[in-house]
């Protein structure tokens, strides 16, 4: 077996809230989106692009989420807007993977979101290989326009989602996983 064999059977998400500093410097985080960037792309279109969300950026970030939150829940609590707030901070650094998959006279548009989800995941398994720990997620507000619109997305262009990376505080009990009895069909 080896070790990137080992990695991918035994890999993990741990939630933001458990990730710590220190996260990836310059040079190793420019070595884990080089590694995220060499993903099947037909075309060599590259449909997809990230955005580093680091230090004070996570911040004014989060104003963006909870002042969203805030217009569309008028009576939230203080609390909960902190809560909201808080959604890219607990992580040292937060990598935001952008779709521009669009019509192509040759590339399907599939493809092009496959790729950027092909993307994402290489950048979790780059940045498990250099020893940091990983949660890609999404959430409502990757979804909310005026949050991508503020974040500097394109209208055109979607999120595939947030990638948090870390050092873990702790890693949770693995969930269960499928049997491959259940998922793979031998024709």
């Amino acid at each position: 077996m080896t070790a990137t064999l080992d990695l991918l059977k035994t890999r993990r998400s741990v939630p933001p809230p458990l990730l710590d500093e220190p996260g990836p410097d310059r040079a190793q985080l420019e070595a884990i989106l080089t590694a995220a960037s060499r993903v099947p792309d037909h075309g060599k279109l590259a449909p997809w692009r990230f955005i580093v969300i680091g230090g004070e950026a996570r911040s004014r970030a989060g104003e963006i989420i909870a002042s969203t939150f805030a217009a569309d829940n008028p009576d939230a609590s203080p609390e909960r807007l902190a809560q909201e707030r808080a959604r890219l901070t607990h992580a040292p650094v937060v990598v935001a993977v952008v779709s521009r998959a669009g019509p192509h006279v040759k590339i399907p548009e599939w493809e092009q979101v496959l790729s950027a989800g092909a993307a994402t995941m290489n950048l979790v398994i780059a940045a498990n290989a250099a020893g940091f720990a990983t949660s890609w997620l999404t959430e409502w507000f990757a979804y909310d326009r005026r949050v991508l619109d503020a974040l500097g997305l394109a209208p055109a262009e979607k999120l595939a989602g947030f990638v948090h990376i870390g050092r873990a505080r702790e890693v949770p009990s693995d969930r269960l996983r499928p049997a491959l009895d259940d998922i793979v069909t031998y024709l």
